[in-house]
């Protein structure tokens, strides 16, 4: 046997599980950082990076913060098989002074919390950004898609400038 050490491909601490789509459909006001009650085969499945962010919302419900529709899958590995519903509601972990601002910009504003991504801390701690968002209109989505596109052709006619 090698004395070298089998890397693992938990993810320990960074990004879990990322809402790419977000910040194209969204503007975002504001990020929150909150911290994920979860039971142990989800850390494990989110540690091996196999949960979806794409559907899902946050809300307020009896007072709380909650997690809606984000998708971690039933944990196979090992003996140990787990029983969760993989799209349950989760209850999001924040000061009831958060809670209270949040709840306000919901009802006031008009806006919407979207997860941005689910990361685990220094700490190994579950936790997911959100963000207070507003819906983009599909001119404004155009205008995003037109300078992503100018920002990739003027990187590339830099990178032939340079060849010739």
């Amino acid at each position: 046997m090698s004395p070298e050490k089998k890397k693992s491909s938990l993810i320990s601490h960074g990004i879990a599980a990322q809402n790419r789509k977000a910040r194209f459909d969204y503007k975002i006001a504001e990020t929150i950082e909150a911290g994920l009650a979860l039971v142990g085969p989800e850390v494990k499945s989110l540690r091996a990076g196999r949960a979806t962010l794409s559907e899902a919302w946050a809300g307020e419900r009896d007072g709380e913060m909650w997690l809606f529709n984000a998708y971690i899958p039933e944990w196979q590995a090992g003996s140990f098989v787990s029983r969760f519903e993989p799209r349950r509601p989760r209850k999001l972990l924040l000061h009831r002074k958060q809670v209270e601002t949040l709840t306000g910009a919901i009802t006031r504003e008009g806006a919407t919390l979207v997860p941005l991504d689910i990361h685990f801390s220094d700490r190994g701690r579950a936790k997911v950004l959100l963000g207070v968002a507003e819906g983009k209109k599909q001119h404004d989505k155009r205008a995003a898609i037109a300078a992503r596109d100018w920002q990739r052709d003027k990187a590339r006619l830099m990178r032939n400038k340079g060849r010739e």
